[in-house]
């Protein structure tokens, strides 16, 4: 048994990684094993542009984001891949990791999305017009991380939050109808990390839960109150620069009460308790092997799975304890979870369907992904019975119903 923080029930949010971003998807009646080919492609899309983003797919619609001749465009496209609009936003990130960064977040009818400049849209649904957008370098005097923003926008009822990273606006709060300023936090004056972040609902208040270059922070989404954070304390003062200690790009996983993340350019994997009011938070503790960069990690029962990235391993950790209980030797990848199964793509390519049994995990079969371009390194997901995989320039999916 797991809990997430969930959506209010006037709003039906399609994002990043699934139900409160927690890369569990509710998904019943799927493959058990795939044929030694892989099980069957159902769709391939291409010419997508230059990108790293997940895509977020509803029962009618595709939404994702590709960099083409430098400019941010945003398609939507049906389930059989026909195209059915695409907006250009402004320029994309093109220095390293050249390509578009962050998957959208549709909230009902507005499409919330932002590149890797730094600049966040409000777009609608079924036309693709932009109804607003800000420039969080310009309007917000925002700063660059080392590798561009790659953040995907996190909504909670009027509000979208968006980590600005400059010193004195470091995290924004935003009417998601207007654009409207509501607040800001100075944080700790950090550049972002890169995370995804996360809303964690208690009776009492909301809490937006995000990473800049070296603290976890909780802050009240009503207020903007720092309420709490947790210090990335193994990069020494004297050697925080960027690309230093400052890459955090997991979501936390809230459940029971706790807080759970790994971040391996941080603390790596740690448990935290969150006061009842949501007000403070005490270590648990952390485990060093637990040390993912950017693959997310998953929480099934009482125990947590995602990769081991210095020793190139997939690896489960008790959720009580924060030992580790099982590991296996398929390399570095993004992890999500559906139907009792892990479906784990690492960075060579290949995509992983792995049985778990408590902490003991077992390799079913594989498929290599030869179709895209570049770098392996964007979050897989399910829908509907079918997996979805974004390479670089090219859409994949694949029928895994049983």
């Amino acid at each position: 048994m797991f809990l997430i923080s969930c959506s209010p029930k006037n709003q039906s949010i399609t994002e990043w990684r699934g139900p409160g971003r927690t890369g569990v998807y509710i998904e019943q009646n799927l493959q058990k094993i795939w044929n030694d080919s892989g099980p069957a492609e159902t769709l391939f899309i291409e010419n997508i542009g230059n990108g790293y983003g997940s895509p977020i797919v509803t029962d009618e619609n595709i939404f994702l984001t590709g960099e083409i001749d430098s400019s941010a465009i945003l398609h939507c496209f049906d389930l059989a891949g026909k195209p059915i609009w695409k907006t250009t936003l402004g320029k994309e990130w093109t220095e390293s990791f050249q390509g578009s960064r962050s998957a959208p977040t549709l909230v009902d009818d507005l499409l919330y999305v932002a590149t890797g400049m730094g600049n966040l849209f409000c777009v609608e649904k079924e036309s693709g017009t932009i109804k607003w957008s800000k420039d969080f370098v310009k309007d917000f005097n925002g700063g660059f991380p080392m590798f561009g923003h790659s953040e995907a926008p996190a909504v909670h009822k009027n509000k979208v939050f968006f980590t600005v990273g400059g010193a004195d606006t470091n995290v924004v709060a935003l009417d998601r109808f207007t654009g409207e300023f509501l607040w800001v936090n100075k944080g700790f004056g950090e550049r972002s990390a890169y995370n995804q972040p996360a809303i964690i609902e208690l009776p009492t208040r909301n809490i937006f839960v995000t990473f800049s270059a070296y603290h976890l922070m909780g802050i009240d989404c009503e207020t903007g109150e720092l309420l709490w954070s947790h210090e990335q304390d193994n990069t020494p003062l004297e050697k925080r620069e960027p690309g230093m200690g400052d890459t955090h790009g997991n979501t936390i996983i809230f459940s029971e009460g706790n807080i759970y993340y790994a971040e391996g350019d941080g603390n790596c994997g740690v448990k935290l308790k969150l006061s009842d009011d949501g007000s403070s938070i005490t270590e648990v503790w952390r485990n060093p092997g637990f040390d993912t960069y950017m693959g997310g990690i998953v929480k099934i029962g009482n125990m947590l799975y995602g990769c081991g990235y210095r020793k190139n391993l997939l690896v489960s950790v008790d959720a009580g304890t924060g030992a580790i209980t099982d590991s296996l030797k398929i390399g570095r990848g993004a992890i999500i979870a559906a139907d009792d199964m892990l479906y784990y793509y690492t960075e060579r390519g290949i995509m992983n369907l792995v049985g778990i049994n408590g902490g003991k995990m077992t390799e079913v079969n594989s498929f290599r992904i030869k179709k895209g371009s570049k770098e392996h390194f964007s979050h897989p997901l399910i829908r509907n019975g079918v997996l979805y995989i974004r390479r670089g320039n090219a859409l994949m999916a694949y029928g895994i119903k049983s």
